[in-house]
């Protein structure tokens, strides 16, 4: 079976609304402030977006609060063509625990990360629809370490329970990835280095340690 080339896909779409005149308003669930960088750059071309920040897996809680200042701050400081908004969500790690039960034990990319994927991208879902917005979307994609076609496999499946179209993407594609160190590093942004959920910190901190 070939593999969809979501990058493409996004290129169509981009020069529909081009040739249409058109700009959208699109919701983009972002992770942090370094991977939402480049997404922001690059989709504020195009479209009016809010940035919703809803990741109850990051712990502890001192670091939720660091990461949501920074994408604050990226927001305020990152020139684009159309203005961003942003939306925060309910901080929650109960339901993240309640999620990850059982699985505290698998491997980082996993099937946890997935239902982990999904929890954040469906709460984004939820409110693109509430507040009728004409797309939405994760910046989740623009990292090496996440799986771009789960990603798209449960926006798709959620575009269709919510009835409202998902922003197809591979945000590491064409450089995008490097595109975020650039960014991050030219605006300072604090860099994690781990992807925020006690078990990928502690699977993080345990490679480090074997190095």
């Amino acid at each position: 079976m070939m593999r969809q080339n979501y990058q493409k896909e996004l290129d169509r779409l981009l020069e529909s609304l081009e040739q249409q005149n058109r700009v959208p308003s699109l919701l983009m669930h972002s992770c942090c402030a370094p991977c939402s960088s480049y997404c922001l750059s690059y989709l504020a071309e195009y479209f009016y977006i809010t940035v919703f920040y809803y990741n109850p897996n990051i712990a502890p809680e001192e670091e939720y609060r660091k990461r949501v200042r920074e994408q604050m701050r990226l927001i305020r400081e990152l020139e684009t063509k159309y203005p961003i908004s942003f939306a925060e969500g309910e901080y929650e790690p109960e339901i993240f625990y309640q999620m990850a039960k059982g699985l505290e034990q698998l491997e980082e990319g996993g099937s946890r990360c997935f239902l982990c994927y999904e929890l954040r991208q469906r709460k984004a879902a939820e409110y693109a629809k509430a507040h009728e917005f004409d797309f939405f979307t994760t910046t989740l994609s623009v990292s090496p370490h996440k799986n771009a076609d789960k990603l798209n496999e449960i926006g798709r499946m959620l575009s269709g329970e919510y009835e409202i179209p998902y922003l197809f993407s591979d945000f590491k594609k064409r450089g995008g990835y490097q595109k975020s160190i650039e960014l991050s590093r030219q605006f300072g942004l604090y860099r994690q280095d781990y992807c925020g959920c006690e078990f990928s910190k502690r699977e993080r901190f345990k490679k480090k340690a074997e190095a």
